[in-house]
């Protein structure tokens, strides 16, 4: 850090892209814009189900709608700068929003903890059944991903406040879709061992933390599925499981990518793709697909919404 004092000139940063290859990155745009557009579509359709169907008013449904605002938010942080560098030859974005679309990495930090709250009312609803509406009360709730979004803000005001600190004047080609800290850090015109040593700290171990956390707990959860619980046992089973899956998805990417900043390997950009882009759309699918209850409201939810427009339609003959 003794070169502080540099001024920064780098005014923007040249984004390689996934690939050189014209006819791959039309196939790539392809893939990616129906994948975008999928993470719109299931996301909503779950955030629209849960807010119109009055059954669905539960902690439980509550914070799965608040992971699908999250997924469709994330994912339109990177996404639509991936599809748009995949159709131009000159990639590039300013200091200051490569800078902003960092900061905005903040919406990752706030699902990652809401994972962890989702785990802790499924924790409550399967170990304290008797106590879980007391417990798990709408304030308790409002309270916890409030405090979810907190905890993902505070984190990327850290990271990029750090970030900020160091000066950049020479090399700006980052070899990725996106602004990533890891890679920027590796641009700064001076020391960046304590940098990368901060950046670790504050997104490796955590991420690596919260993922043990949330592992061990399911595995207690399912421990006491298996020699306590024997109503319900099928569908606490599946939810945990389902859980499982989505946390392993999101998590195991992040790690590999933020835990060892100093090693690049071919496979860093396949982890990017994977939890900035493809993640945002599993993760509905994973929940709604093996949840009966969700998709008797979804089939609900949209009789509802036909019967409105065919009656609207309707309606609108007789006039004419």
């Amino acid at each position: 850090m003794e070169a502080k004092n540099v001024t920064t000139t780098v005014t923007e940063f040249v984004l390689l892209g996934l690939t050189q290859s014209h006819k791959l990155q039309y196939c790539l745009y392809v893939i990616f814009f129906v994948i975008y557009a999928l993470t719109w579509l299931l996301n909503f359709t779950i955030m629209a189900t849960v807010a119109v169907d009055h059954q669905l008013h539960t902690p439980m449904y509550f914070l799965l709608a608040n992971l699908a605002f999250l997924d469709v938010s994330d994912s339109s942080v990177n996404t639509p700068k991936l599809l748009s560098g995949l159709l131009s030859q000159h990639k590039v974005i300013s200091f200051n929003q490569c800078f902003l679309q960092m900061f905005f990495h903040f919406i990752a930090g706030a699902l990652a903890f809401l994972l962890l709250v989702m785990m802790v009312d499924r924790y409550v609803a399967i170990c304290e059944p008797l106590r879980y509406r007391a417990i798990m009360s709408w304030r308790t709730c409002t309270g916890l991903v409030a405090a979810a979004w907190l905890g993902g803000f505070l984190h990327s005001l850290t990271q990029t406040g750090l970030l900020l600190q160091l000066p950049f004047c020479g090399p700006n080609v980052l070899d990725n879709f996106y602004c990533d800290i890891p890679q920027v850090i590796k641009l700064a015109c001076t020391d960046t061992r304590m940098a990368k040593l901060q950046m670790v700290f504050n997104s490796g171990v955590i991420l690596i933390s919260l993922f043990v956390i949330l592992i061990l707990s399911y595995i207690v959860i399912l421990l006491k599925i298996r020699t306590c619980i024997t109503e319900g046992k099928r569908k606490a089973l599946s939810t945990c499981g389902t859980q499982i899956t989505a946390v392993s998805l999101i998590f195991i990417p992040c790690i590999l990518t933020y835990a060892q900043p100093s090693k690049k390997s071919p496979g860093d950009k396949v982890a990017s793709v994977v939890f900035t882009v493809v993640t945002p759309m599993l993760s509905p699918m994973i929940y709604t697909l093996r949840n009966t209850e969700m998709k008797k409201a979804i089939r609900r939810t949209l009789r509802k919404i036909f019967l409105m427009v065919t009656t609207a339609l309707l309606n609108h003959s007789i006039l004419h």
